[in-house]
This record gives C-alpha cells, structure tokens and sequence, in this order.
C-alpha cells in the first residue's frame, strides 16, 4: 500500500470525530524525510497538523512503535519541554492501514547541515549550546514523575541495546558484512557501566530538531527509538558527529569550528555534564562504535523494506548502500577502544 493509498475520506472523518476543533476540507502531504514512520502534513481549514504512522505491511518485532511515542509526547508535553503538542491516537489499523497519531506542526524548521550556513557565528554557537542543554533537561527529567517508569526495561541498557540491534541485523541481514560479525563479538565483552537511567531519546542530533528563523530551538523530534536507559547513549550519539567527517550533514568532523562559532566538543562536553549532572566518558570511542553498529542495523532494515518496496524516505535506495561505511566506520572506533 502507497501513501496514495490513503483512504483520505476515512482519514477525514477520523479527525473530525477525534481532534478537537478540526474541520475540512484538508490536503495531505508527505514529508520527504523520515526513514522509519512516514510523516505527513495535513493543511486544513482548521489549520495545520503533522500525521505520523506506522509504515505499511510487515514490519520487524518493537520496530515503528508510533503508539510509543505518541506516550511520550503526552508525558513531556505538560512538563514544558520542548515538543509537539499530541492531539489524538488512532490505535485502529482499519482506519488508514497503519496505527497512527496526530500532533501540532511545530513551528520553524530541521537544518540537516550541521554547519548550519544559514546563520551568522554567534546564532550558531547559540543554537549548540541549545542542542547540549535541551538533551541536559531531557535527562533531569524524572521517569517516574513523568509517568514514564515503565516506559523500559530494567537492567544494564547497553547490553539490552546491543542484543536489540543484534536481532534487528540478523532479521533484516541479506550479505556477510566482516565488520558487522566483529562488532557483534566485541560489543558485548566490553560494555560500560550505566550511569544512571534516564528518557533517552535514541537519535538525538541537529537535523531531529526544530529552529526558528532567529536559531531558537522549538522542538525536539522523532522519539521512535526512545526509552528508559544511560543518558551517555544520547550524549555519546550526539557528539559522534564531530568525530564523523563533515558531507554535509550533521558530522562537523574536519571543518574550523571556531571560526564558525560552532563550540568543540569539549566545550559541548563540558556544558551538558554541568546542566544534567552526568559525567562524560574521557573517552568516547565503545559509544561510538556502539552509536555507528546500531545505525548500521537500522540501515540494514531500510534496504530491507527497500527490496520489499515499503521504504520510507525519498532517497532510501542510496541511504541503504551504506552499511559497510557504517559498519567499518563502527570497527575503526572498536579498534581504538581496545578491540
């Protein structure tokens, strides 16, 4: 089933019977971007809404838990952290094909380059030190208080991780890929203690969140992979990208950052650990390797859903050719953390 396949009419008389103030006539749009859970504009007479839903046919065990995010949304909402507003749940896959929700259009927009040419020095540097303080505040966040305590698992998260992606690899493996079999044997036999348990948002990085026009930071997005487990996770993700090589993404590896305004990652470090009372790692290099293995895996399922024709993203064919970058890419960090 296509998005074209949408029955709109369905879809519409859902949002009039569920959200609030809604009325059409509406047009619905689908982002380009979005590897996993197809994401969707709606432009009503009423306004406009995001619409996010799991994609179409079979999909991997715990993959596209839009019902998941859906519950976080409704927990930080009211705590004043940065996110969409949710509106309605559609737990009935009857109704479009897919489980789905529907939130608030955050206002500004997501910068994929982490650059960010757009802004002057200072108006970049600010927007950093949004990105560390906002993943500071995420982690001070009490689970439980939130009524999030049973939003994970308990137990070490990154052997929990590990295993998860393992499985998730070997249901979507299609080709022997040398690198992916060292990780799987090396991860485990060197995994760190927990730091502490915290909500932990999984994919956190420049292009997951929303900016204004002046560099003021809206909203935090895409919460598929979030769960209860070790803050470092997050931070250690998010300071990949200035170990990564710059391609004009978020990687910022190789460029002067200080002459763009862009704080080094010691500074970053530095200024998240103070915020949200966790000490960073001296050194980064198992949660790096760990944060590339699991992109790999996730990767591995995209060229899955590629070959079976129910990818997501515009450009999923060219993204899914890249596991054995990801994977190599991931060794190389093994190797300097003692592989």
């Amino acid at each position: 089933m296509s998005e074209a396949a949408i029955d709109q009419e369905a879809l519409g008389r859902w949002l009039e019977a569920n959200l609030e103030g809604f009325s059409g006539p509406f047009e619905l749009t689908k982002f380009p971007s979005g590897q996993s859970n197809p994401t969707y504009r709606i432009r009503a007479v009423s306004g406009d809404y995001v619409l996010r839903r799991k994609p179409f046919g079979q999909v991997l065990p715990s993959a596209h838990a839009v019902d998941r995010e859906y519950q976080l949304l409704v927990a930080l909402h009211p705590l004043d952290f940065p996110v969409p507003e949710p509106l309605a749940l559609c737990s009935d896959p009857d109704v479009i094909g897919a489980i789905f929700y529907v939130m608030e259009l955050a206002q500004g927009r997501t910068y994929a380059d982490g650059s960010l040419p757009d802004f002057d020095p200072q108006t970049r540097g600010h927007m950093y030190e949004q990105l560390a303080d906002t993943l500071a505040e995420l982690h001070t966040i009490d689970p439980e208080r939130a009524g999030l305590g049973g939003f994970g698992r308990p137990g070490n998260y990154f052997e929990r991780q590990v295993a998860r992606w393992t499985r998730q690899y070997r249901d979507s493996e299609m080709d022997y890929v040398a690198a992916m079999e060292r990780l799987i044997a090396f991860l485990p036999e060197r995994l760190p203690e927990q730091s502490r348990t915290s909500i932990v948002h999984g994919d956190y990085r420049i292009d997951n969140v929303v900016f204004d026009g002046d560099g003021q930071l809206s909203a935090v997005l895409d919460w598929e992979l979030a769960t209860l487990g070790d803050p470092l996770a997050d931070f250690s993700y998010f300071a990949m990208q200035w170990a990564l090589p710059a391609d004009g993404g978020a990687a910022l590896g190789g460029l002067d950052l200080p002459s763009r305004g862009i704080p080094m990652l010691e500074e970053v470090a530095e200024r998240y650990s103070s915020r949200s009372g966790v000490a960073v790692a001296g050194n980064l290099d198992w949660y790096f390797a760990y944060n590339l293995f699991r992109l790999a895996a996730i990767i591995q399922g995209i060229k899955k859903r590629v070959l079976d024709g129910t990818a997501s993203h515009a450009n999923a064919a060219e993204i899914a050719e890249r596991v054995p970058v990801l994977a190599d890419a991931a060794w190389s960090f093994a190797l300097r953390a003692g592989a």
